[in-house]
């Protein structure tokens, strides 16, 4: 009997689910839930809205399930979908991505917090300060560092995740690097210097 890998649970898994067994993808969602809510509230900041667009991802996923190609691995598929419908969202409900409000609430709270470390304390200001300058690039740049550096996707799948070749891919993220550099030494220049001075 062959070696079952997780990746053929999902195909065997899949293939149920066509043949009309709906609680197949009950188990789908229990295996992918948290990967998918996590990829989600990168883009979307409430918990709230997160799970509503995690949610929908599934749905999406449903419908469309017949139309997965298998050439890719089912998480790469699904990661697809689930970063194009927080883009969406974001999209339609036009918010200003700019707007740090809650985060800085957040991080002065965290600061008052004599338990944490300077060095958690430091990690943290350095990852708020990427968000923020990801935050003022356009949404096709914010996607592909989030697949490189979050998604830990490699040039291959980010290529397969946008339908382009892998040689775009690896253009599209060096561009793409540069404009967020550009971003930091524009609006943060002061921030980078007190955060990475020796």
């Amino acid at each position: 009997m062959p070696q079952m890998t997780a990746e053929t649970a999902d195909i065997e898994l899949i293939d149920e689910v066509l043949r009309g067994n709906e609680a197949a993808y009950a188990l789908i969602v229990d295996r992918y839930q948290a990967f998918v809510f996590t990829l989600v509230l990168r883009y979307v900041k409430g918990r709230e809205d997160a799970e509503e667009v995690a949610q929908d991802v599934f749905v999406k996923a449903f419908r469309a399930l017949a139309d997965f190609k298998r050439a890719s691995k089912f998480s790469t598929w699904l990661y697809t979908i689930a970063t194009t419908s927080a883009l969406s969202w974001l999209r339609k409900k036009k918010l200003d991505t700019r707007s740090l409000d809650d985060e800085s609430v957040f991080a002065r709270a965290d600061n008052l917090d004599g338990g944490l470390s300077a060095n958690l304390v430091e990690a943290k200001s350095r990852t708020e300060l990427l968000a923020r300058a990801m935050a003022l690039l356009p949404p096709d740049d914010t996607q592909v560092l989030t697949l490189f550096y979050k998604g830990e996707q490699s040039l291959e799948e980010i290529a397969a995740i946008l339908s382009i070749e892998a040689n775009a891919a690896k253009v599209r993220l060096h561009r793409a690097r540069t404009r967020l550099k550009d971003k930091m030494n524009q609006h943060f220049a002061a921030e980078v210097r007190d955060l990475y001075q020796p």
